[in-house]
C-alpha cells in the first residue's frame, strides 16, 4: 500500500551543497534544495533495531530523525548498530523511571545547540522533549502523555496541554522555523481514526483533546488562520487522506488497517510553501507506529 507518495518520489539521488537553512540543507537535481525529516515512535528503539529499523532508515537519506520512546538510557544505545554511519545521536532519557519513554534526534549535521528541558519538572524528567536547532531552524521530537491507562495519567496529559499552549504560542511569535515531530497521542479529526465513533470517549480521541490540537492548527479543520497556527504537514499535502501512524497490537489492527493518525509533523506558517510530499512507511513493521517522512524545499 502506497501511503502520501511512493518511497521513489521521496529517494532522489544527493548533490553539492546549497545554502538554505545554513549548513543543514543540501541540494539535489534539478538544484531543489530539499530537508527530509523522519518522525518515529519506536516502542523501544532496542526492539525496533532488532528488527531491522536502522538498516530501513539507512536507505531514506534523511537529514534528521526524531525518535519517540527510546525505551532506553543513552549507554544502552552506544554501540555501532544503533548509530547509523554519518550520523550523530543526541538523548533525553527518562530519569523517573528506566526503559521509560525517552526521545532523540539523529542529524548528519551538528546543531548549534541541543535542549531537553521546557521547565516543568514532571514532563522533562519523564523524557519527552528535545530540541536540535540548525540556525533559524528548530527540529523538536517530542512525546506528548498518553491517557489510556486511567484517571490518572488522562489529568497528567490535560496538565500538560494546557501548560503546552502558550509555549507553542509563543515559539510560533518567534520568527524561528520550527518542525515539531512526535507521537501527539490524539487524532484531529474522523479522517484520522478508522473507529471514530466507537473511540468517542477513549483517551487520544476525546473532543477536549481534539480541541485542544485543533484550536493549535490552521486551516483543514484548525481554528486558526492560516499565518498564524501550525501547520499539519500530513493534511496540508493531503486534505482528504486517510492514513494512520499506529496500530492497536490487538484483533490483527494492522492487518486490517484498524489505525489512528497520531505521529504528525507540524511545522510554523513560514514552512507551509516548502511541503513537497510525505510517506507513512506501514511496512516493514519495526514498532506499533510506522515511520513518517516529510521533505522540505526551498
Amino acid at each position: 500500500m502506497e501511503l502520501c507518495t511512493s518511497a521513489a518520489a521521496l529517494a532522489p539521488p544527493r548533490a553539492a551543497a546549497a545554502p538554505f537553512w545554513g549548513r543543514l540543507v543540501r541540494s539535489q537535481p534539478p538544484g531543489i534544495a530539499r530537508l527530509r525529516i523522519i518522525s518515529f515512535n519506536a516502542n523501544g528503539l532496542r526492539s525496533a533495531a532488532s528488527k531491522g529499523f536502522f538498516d530501513w532508515f539507512g536507505e531514506q537519506d534523511a537529514d534528521v530523525l526524531c525518535v519517540q520512546e527510546t525505551k532506553a538510557q543513552e549507554h544502552q544505545l552506544a554501540s555501532p548498530e544503533f548509530l547509523p554511519q554519518d550520523y550523530k545521536a543526541w538523548f533525553r532519557d527518562a530519569t523517573t523511571k528506566k526503559g521509560y519513554s525517552g526521545v532523540a534526534i539523529y542529524a548528519k549535521r551538528e546543531p548549534d545547540e541541543i535542549r531537553t528541558a521546557l521547565g516543568r519538572e514532571s514532563f522533562d524528567e519523564e523524557g519527552r522533549y528535545i530540541e536540535a536547532r540548525f540556525g533559524k531552524l528548530s527540529v523538536v521530537s517530542f512525546y506528548i502523555p498518553s491517557g489510556s491507562s486511567g484517571e490518572l495519567r488522562q489529568g497528567f496529559k490535560f496538565e500538560v496541554m494546557d501548560w503546552l499552549r502558550p509555549i507553542l504560542d509563543e515559539w510560533l511569535a518567534s520568527g524561528r522555523d520550527y518542525v515539531l515531530c512526535g507521537d501527539w497521542n490524539i487524532v484531529r479529526s474522523e479522517l484520522d481514526i478508522r473507529n471514530w465513533k466507537s473511540n468517542q470517549k477513549n483517551s487520544g480521541c476525546l473532543p477536549a483533546e481534539r480541541d485542544w490540537l485543533n484550536g493549535l492548527c490552521a486551516g483543514a479543520g484548525g481554528a486558526r488562520d492560516a499565518a498564524n497556527g501550525w501547520v499539519d504537514a500530513y493534511r496540508e499535502l493531503h486534505p482528504e487522506g486517510q492514513d494512520y501512524t499506529w496500530w492497536s497490537n490487538r484483533g490483527a489492527a494492522r492487518a486490517k488497517n484498524v489505525g489512528w493518525r497520531i505521529d504528525y509533523q507540524f511545522c510554523t506558517p513560514s514552512l507551509r510553501d516548502r511541503l513537497r510530499a510525505c510517506s507513512i512507511a506501514m511496512s516493514p513493521r519495526f514498532s506499533d507506529h510506522a515511520p513518517f517522512t516529510v521533505d522540505y524545499a526551498e
